[in-house]
């Protein structure tokens, strides 16, 4: 069995102790890149709508939250007089 060197270390959040390997691990400024504010939402929809609203996301293999974001962009841009728009409901 092939062991690793670990270490602690300290991250600059307190409080916080994480186990590191020599390589890779936790890194400030590591990670996919944000592109916007994330803020929850809790939305009650009826059973058959939850599930054609799951297997149209998953047909186009994207998550839920992509599904809600084109949504919500298609709307809004639609709103805004923006013809240039192709829905994802196709």
């Amino acid at each position: 069995m092939k062991t690793e060197k670990i270490k602690l270390g300290v991250p600059d959040k307190e409080g916080q102790l994480s186990i590191m390997f020599s390589k890779g691990g936790p890194r400030k400024g590591a990670g996919r890149k944000g592109f916007g504010v994330t803020k929850k939402l809790s939305l009650t929809l009826s059973e058959e709508l939850w599930e054609t609203f799951e297997r149209r996301a998953n047909s186009l293999h994207i998550s839920k939250s992509e599904m809600v974001r084109e949504i919500m962009e298609a709307f809004f841009l639609t709103e805004s007089g923006n013809k240039d728009v192709t829905s994802i409901a196709d």
